[in-house]
């Protein structure tokens, strides 16, 4: 605990240096990569946020890997004779489980939204740092280690003891996690309903995916992103070259079948309480099979990690998020 609450001050620190709320002025809180083994890239919490008073519980369930633990938050409106939604999230690179609950704050949603949570942590690299092991462009440097085949045994073993519905299994992640939530409906589409990924990337190569059906895609990111670059690129922690946000939607618009180009819908939306006004345009394709959905949210401004608190203490990015998941549940 100490460890994380360290990790958390110093990103926060990292994030609030150019604080500047003014007309006109869009604040960098971006964290520049160091390549250095200590680099880090992920979510400091805001520490806003209301204190949790979910009245759910979090327990302990045995773990597919006895090193590898995990807690799953169960609502008080969960009921073992009806099915609920799973929802994962998945951290950044150098981050933890724990790190990006406070970061988005879904615990009180499931809670409100009645829904299983589970944030998981990764394995430790070579330099240090938690990671996921996710697609040929992020961040697994040559490792083995099998995170799908982890967390399609977290799904087992949840499903195994709480009544999840199979219809409604959702992964969404930050960074590195974003990576992760792509490679899990490219390798488990036959489960994963929807995926959402904030500021990640799928495939660079389009032929090491092979979803078995459509999935839905959610991808949001920041035009001021310097770590994982809006348009595509490479960086210090990349195993090489990854695409940009665009392209990897369009990508999974070919994978589903979708239309080629997608179309603005609607009028911009605010999930960013540092940029004034209403930052974020959204783009969905068309003539996708029923039930499914790609989308491009693009944050004007927005950094690799965007504070996401409001004053009023709303959420609105993670409350959109599960909106969109929620919205596509397996036909």
């Amino acid at each position: 605990m100490v460890t994380l609450l360290l990790v958390g001050a110093a990103l926060l620190s990292a994030c609030s240096d150019d604080s500047d709320t003014s007309a006109g002025t869009t604040p960098d809180t971006t964290i520049a990569v160091d390549t250095t083994p200590a680099a880090d890239t992920t979510a400091a919490p805001d520490t806003t946020a209301a204190p949790d008073t979910t009245e759910g519980t979090t327990d302990s369930v045995a773990p597919p890997d006895p090193a590898r633990p995990f807690e799953v938050f169960t609502p008080s409106s969960y009921d073992p004779a009806t099915p609920m939604p799973l929802v994962i999230l998945l951290h950044g690179f150098g981050a933890s489980g724990e790190l990006q609950e406070a970061f988005f704050q879904l615990q009180p949603l499931a809670e409100e939204r009645g829904f299983l949570y589970v944030h998981p942590d990764g394995t430790v690299n070579q330099i240090g740092s938690q990671f996921w092991n996710a697609t040929d462009a992020c961040c697994g440097f040559q490792s083995e280690v099998d995170d799908v085949a982890y967390l399609t045994a977290i799904i087992d073993q949840v499903s195994a003891e709480k009544n999840v519905d199979p219809q409604r299994i959702y992964v969404m992640g930050h960074s590195n996690g974003g990576f992760m939530s792509y490679r899990m409906a490219c390798e488990l589409a036959g489960r994963v309903a929807a995926i959402a990924s904030l500021a990640g990337a799928t495939f660079a190569d389009e032929d090491d995916c092979a979803p078995s059906e459509p999935v839905s895609v959610l991808q949001l990111h920041g035009t001021a992103d310097e770590t994982i670059a809006y348009e595509g690129g490479s960086t210090p922690i990349i195993n090489g070259t990854y695409p940009g946000a665009a392209q990897s939607t369009a990508t999974w618009a070919g994978y589903n079948g979708c239309a080629t180009e997608p179309t603005p819908t609607g009028e911009p939306i605010d999930l960013l309480p540092l940029i004034d006004g209403a930052e974020t345009s959204v783009q969905a394709y068309g003539d996708c099979p029923e039930g499914v959905a790609v989308e491009l949210w693009t944050m004007d401004g927005g950094p690799h990690v965007p504070a996401l608190n409001f004053p009023d203490g709303s959420h609105p990015m993670s409350e959109r998020i599960l909106d969109f998941l929620f919205a596509h549940p397996k036909g």
